[in-house]
């Protein structure tokens, strides 16, 4: 007979699961039995670690279009889970999290593990449900996973222990029959009506000077961006999870936008009269146009987020890609110039981009590495970055190229994302490499999932930039609050030896001068290579452009005692030398 996780377990097969990531315990021992049961068809990931479960599910969503799902157990292992979880819903990635709960007659009476974690996942869930039998299951697993599709989000059941082997029959009520739901996917590709095609079509056939700025709704629409910007003469700015939605290398993208963007990007947003938003919230409103000074069409499949961020004209609720089709018969050919200028601007940024990331200076420029790096990584592989200094080396000097993939923590931007993303990623596609890029800060958060890259020998280069500082921190607290840093030195860990240790291949790289060398030697090998950089910790990312107000903030920060005062104005100082020679 049947009980109430074999039926989850059934209703996962239904949709289309097959992979699950997380972390058994006594917690959530009927699920796992349940699994065990069908593991010739639902694969299970043992992490180390179950925040690392959620970001993989997370990254799992976001790199195929499918349901991440990960399993904890009661209490500690659920809580665990919800930064990966808070992470995927900021990020809009459909995620189911499954959890234990202690047994339904101990709820509320200080048992041991006695969390209630439906209640704490309040916030986190746009669908979060306590199973209260093993009659309950079908339906709540069933409009769980549906919601989590369509809403692009998290759902979560917790279920108490003896619920999860209590049979299905028990407790079933005459309105409650079984198999009354399905798992029929039900697909929404709302392309707006004509009316609002052509209020934004008249919108930017009026404009002169257009800019695109595309996000991570827009990564499947590649071919319709670029026909866009050639049909309005618009370059295409990318905010941080779009970046492959235009590949690096086309002339229609002047890159990023933003603390981690590019001149020419700011430029065109800064000079245009008219902006195309296309799938993005990007939510640093300082880099955007003062509202009431430009024109705005924004596309979107949410409605919520029309005029978010920039009030616009005409807001089209509608799949990016089916939006710019409908979209593009109705628009004149526009003027090059404001186009050509940006190419132009752009041609110069990647002379300046290679010209910091060729410097022999020692200790190594971190840009040295991501020019490195961006040379060797293939078009068929994906790309995960961590948050921190090594987001801006990735962003600026890693070029996204068509075919390839890219992620991260976006608006949650979580340290620690990188190797599990990465995880996820050569879970997902064990026939592609798999590239990591973090910082020694992030990995030392969740260092024991090298461990999970050596059980299951996959094929990932994790590139750690090693520079020991919590270099991002260090930064804000001197530039944006004018303040001496403080608190940012990391022990410097010898992550060559750890790897080696969990049974990765490692090699360190400290010399600019061998560092492509070094690169080939290890990029084409098969399986995990854990590949250590060693950089220069006084080396800002700063933004493309610096506002007179950040450098008076650096400035009160050294005058105020900052401890490297010294290295870091002759860094600085340098280092702008070079730039104007």
């Amino acid at each position: 007979m049947m009980d109430a996780s074999d039926v989850l377990v059934e209703r996962l097969l239904a949709w289309g699961v097959d992979t699950i990531f997380g972390l058994p315990g006594d917690g959530i021992n009927g699920v796992f039995e349940a699994l065990r049961k069908q593991k010739d068809r639902i694969r299970f990931i043992h992490v180390r670690h179950e925040e690392a479960a959620a970001l993989m599910a997370c990254a799992y969503a976001k790199f195929t279009g499918r349901l991440g799902v990960c399993i904890a157990t009661s209490g500690p292992g659920g809580i665990h889970l919800l930064n990966g979880l808070y992470d995927a819903k900021m990020d809009h990635a459909p995620v189911l999290a499954i959890t234990g709960l202690q047994h339904s007659d101990l709820i509320g009476t200080f048992a041991q593990q006695d969390v209630a974690l439906d209640k704490l996942f309040i916030d986190v869930a746009v669908y979060n449900e306590r199973v209260m039998t093993g009659a309950h299951m079908e339906s709540v697993a069933d409009l769980a996973i549906r919601t989590a599709l369509s809403s692009r989000g998290v759902a979560h059941i917790t279920i108490p222990v003896d619920v999860q082997v209590q049979g299905v029959k028990k407790g079933r009520s005459p309105r409650n029959p079984v198999h009354h739901t399905s798992a029929v996917p039900a697909y929404f590709e709302h392309v707006p009506a004509r009316v609002e095609l052509e209020h934004a079509a008249d919108i930017l056939n009026r404009g002169k000077k257009i800019a695109i700025l595309a996000g991570q709704g827009a990564l499947h629409a590649t071919k319709e961006l670029e026909e866009m910007a050639e049909t309005l003469g618009a370059p295409v700015v990318k905010a941080l999870l779009g970046k492959a939605a235009v590949p690096d290398d086309s002339p229609y993208t002047t890159g990023g936008i933003g603390l981690l963007g590019t001149e020419p990007s700011q430029d065109a947003i800064e000079q245009c009269d008219t902006l195309l938003m296309v799938g993005t919230s990007f939510p640093y409103v300082e880099f955007l146009p003062e509202p009431g000074t430009i024109k705005c069409v924004q596309i979107d499949v949410d409605p919520q987020r029309i005029s978010l961020r920039h009030p616009a004209e005409a807001g089209l609720v509608g799949d990016a890609k089916n939006t710019l089709r409908a979209l593009l018969p109705l628009l004149e050919k526009h003027d090059r110039s404001f186009l050509e200028k940006a190419q132009k601007a752009k041609v110069q940024w990647q002379r300046l981009m290679e010209e910091r990331g060729t410097r022999p200076d020692k200790p190594m420029k971190p840009q040295v590495i991501g020019w490195e790096l961006g040379k060797r990584i293939p078009a068929n592989a994906i790309v995960t970055s961590d948050s921190g200094t090594i987001t801006t080396w990735w962003a600026r000097f890693v070029p996204a190229l068509r075919g390839q993939k890219h992620s991260c923590s976006g608006n949650l931007a979580t340290m620690a994302c990188a190797l599990p993303y990465a995880i996820a990623a050569a879970v997902a596609y064990p026939d592609r490499p798999i590239y990591c890029i973090i910082g020694d800060g992030g990995l030392s958060m969740l260092l024991g999932e090298l461990i999970t890259v050596a059980a299951y020998n996959l094929n990932i280069k994790i590139v750690v930039i090693k520079n020991n500082t919590l270099g991002q921190i260090k930064w804000e607290q001197m530039v944006f609050l004018g303040n001496p840093e403080y608190a940012c030195d990391l022990y410097a860990a010898d992550f060559v030896t750890i790897a080696r240790g969990a049974g990765i291949s490692a090699i360190q790289i400290e010399d600019p001068a061998t560092c492509g060398s070094q690169l080939d030697g290890v990029v084409s090998l098969p399986g995990p290579v854990l590949i250590e950089v060693v950089v220069d910790q006084f080396t800002p990312p700063l933004p493309a452009k610096i506002k007179a107000s950040q450098a008076l903030k650096l400035a009160e920060a050294l005058l105020r005692g900052e401890p490297n005062r010294m290295k870091i104005a002759l860094t600085n100082a340098h280092d702008k030398i070079r730039e104007l020679v």
